[in-house]
Parts: structure tokens; C-alpha cells; sequence
């Protein structure tokens, strides 16, 4: 089980990204949450599967049809097993 934290910028706010988030979270079976930023980025935390968060990733990439992608990061840790579910936070 590893924890990724993902960074995302570009018209990502007001198109139902983070919907899009959670939906794609759930497919994975990950757990975790995103949020939106002041900086007008949306942040990630996920925890899980090695491979379901490279598939979240990728997918999270493209984004929904509303958004425009320009910039995403990626930073791996260990799980630290403390989520039960995954939601968004305010």
C-alpha cells in the first residue's frame, strides 16, 4: 500500500473536477480526499494499490471534458492507513 500526493493546475475549479476525483477514487477502490486550493489547484491525497494510483494518475491527467490540464505532480510516500473513505474537503 503506498500514499500519493497529487497536485493539479489549470482550469480545474468550477468544471467538477473534484467530482471527477472521487468517482475515478472510487473505481480504484482508493481512499483518501481532494480538495481545491487558493492558488486555484485542486490537491489529492490518495492511499492504496501501487498500481490503482498510477491508473488514477494517469486518469486524473486527462481530466473531465470541462477541465484543461496544464501541470500535474506526483509525490509517493508510505500509507499511513488513515482514511476510511474518500471524500471532498472545503
Amino acid at each position: 500500500m503506498k500514499r500519493a500526493e497529487i497536485l493539479v493546475n489549470g482550469l480545474v475549479q468550477g468544471v467538477g473536477f473534484r467530482y471527477f476525483v472521487v468517482r475515478l477514487a472510487e473505481e480504484f477502490g482508493l481512499k483518501g480526499y481532494t480538495k481545491n486550493l487558493f492558488s486555484g489547484e485542486v490537491y489529492t491525497v490518495v492511499e492504496g494499490e501501487d498500481a490503482m494510483i498510477e491508473e488514477f494518475f494517469n486518469k486524473i491527467k486527462i481530466g473531465p471534458s470541462h477541465a484543461h490540464i496544464k501541470n500535474t505532480s506526483i509525490k509517493w510516500s508510505d500509507s499511513k492507513n488513515e482514511f476510511t473513505k474518500f471524500e471532498v474537503r472545503y
